[in-house]
């Protein structure tokens, strides 16, 4: 089977009244942040927080009544277990999900409170291919692939059907690739629809998987990334196919701008993205020029990031920004000088997060001590204004850390 527009259109009127349709939200402050007109496809407002509903309930759907019965099984540890298993259990499906061992906890719990039997097997999800290959042989089930099927390719494309129904008059379609299900179906829908759109996908730096493969080339994959949802290895010949013949660019990004955009989505739109969700816009943060002046299209795939990899996020952020700073401050170990170099960074306005007092250091004199303050501040300038007043009262000063001078730098293809 190919996928065509027609079959898009097919999943959209199976997916009326199942799924949410998300709002496509227009985004000043987005807007204003990269010089792009940005308009946001808010598909972490799905009842799984991800966009993986709509494949996960097209599949589902086509079923005939005998695989209905004998159940299907998916090989997940996040966003595709969720809603599978969801929705097997409203179609009344037994759902099979293997996830690897090192599953976080709260994953397999949610996964298993829509109602499906977990099986966990190996330490990553390539290690679980072998137990789910075990089960289907032995139980008969159908597996219900991430990406490398036309009916969830079909499901997937139903997102740009919808922005473009609602603005047809956007310039580009940002989408994130890990399998390549996503980007797929969403460029055979813009393209059909709407021939003069531009479609882009977007990878992290440590998975290139599908911007080596559409041009014949060994990808080199692996690392830690906060983009997990889209960390994936191996991608197969039929998304590689639409993507090579369908999109018009693919962009690696890097973690310093999956970061920020993930905490722009926060501060600025107030709205959660994982890092998955947010590459589109990392992209747009890190090479405004490409899009300045045009009406940006982002899917925003999801929401369904840890709370605290969060929190992380923005106090990192807002070291990047200055807002938080460390100084560390060389004093003579008497009573009361303390309270006085507080004083005078409170009178410069800051507010002073930690301290930490030390004298076992072996670069502090013997009759010495080493202060250091963690202190939240206005930007840089303020912070130079606390080193200098800290100088001027005949104290030693340094700051130790200045990320907003060391940025680093994008990595785009």
């Amino acid at each position: 089977m190919t996928v065509t527009i027609e079959d898009i259109r097919e999943a959209a009127r199976l997916l009326e009244g199942q799924v949410i349709r998300t709002p496509l939200l227009e985004a000043p402050r987005l807007s204003e942040l990269t010089g792009a007109t940005v308009f946001v496809k808010c598909e972490n407002q799905q009842f799984t927080n991800s966009f993986k509903d709509r494949g996960a309930f097209v599949k589902l759907a086509s079923l005939s009544p005998d695989e209905k019965k004998k159940g299907v099984i998916a090989i997940s540890a996040g966003n595709h277990a969720q809603a599978v298993a969801y929705h097997a259990r409203r179609l009344q499906v037994p759902a099979t999900i293997v996830m690897p061992e090192t599953t976080p906890f709260t994953k397999v719990a949610q996964t298993k409170a829509h109602g499906a039997r977990i099986i966990q097997s190996g330490e990553t999800l390539a290690d679980c291919q072998e137990a789910c290959e075990a089960v289907i042989a032995e139980e008969g089930l159908t597996l219900v692939h991430p990406y490398d099927d036309d009916r969830i390719i079909a499901g997937q494309g139903t997102i740009a059907l919808e922005m473009l129904a609602d603005c047809p008059e956007l310039d580009v379609i940002i989408a994130p690739i890990g399998g390549g299900g996503l980007i797929a179906g969403n460029a055979i829908a813009a393209k059909e629809t709407h021939p003069g759109i531009e479609v882009i996908g977007v990878e992290t730096v440590q998975y290139p998987s599908m911007y080596h493969a559409v041009r014949g080339e060994p990808g080199v994959c692996g690392g830690q990334t906060l983009a997990d949802g889209i960390a994936v290895k191996n991608v197969t010949d039929r998304t590689v196919a639409i993507c090579r013949s369908r999109l018009d660019s693919i962009h690696l990004v890097a973690e310093s701008h999956i970061e920020q955009a993930v905490n722009a989505y926060l501060t600025l739109q107030k709205t959660c993205a994982e890092g998955a969700g947010a590459i589109g816009l990392a992209l747009l943060m890190s090479k405004p020029d490409a899009f300045r002046g045009r009406r940006v299209g982002l899917i925003l795939t999801g929401g369904n990031i840890d709370s605290r990899v969060l929190a992380s996020i923005m106090f990192r952020e807002l070291e990047r920004q200055n807002q938080i700073v460390n100084v560390r401050v060389e004093i003579m170990d008497r009573p009361g000088v303390l309270g006085h170099v507080a004083t005078i960074i409170g009178h410069c306005g800051a507010n002073i997060l930690e301290v930490v007092h030390r004298r076992m250091f072996l670069d502090v004199p013997a009759k010495g001590a080493g202060l250091e303050f963690m202190i939240e501040t206005r930007d840089f300038a303020h912070a130079t204004e606390i080193v200098d007043r800290l100088n001027e009262a005949g104290y030693t000063v340094e700051l130790l850390d200045a990320p907003g001078g060391r940025e680093s730098p994008s990595v785009l293809g």
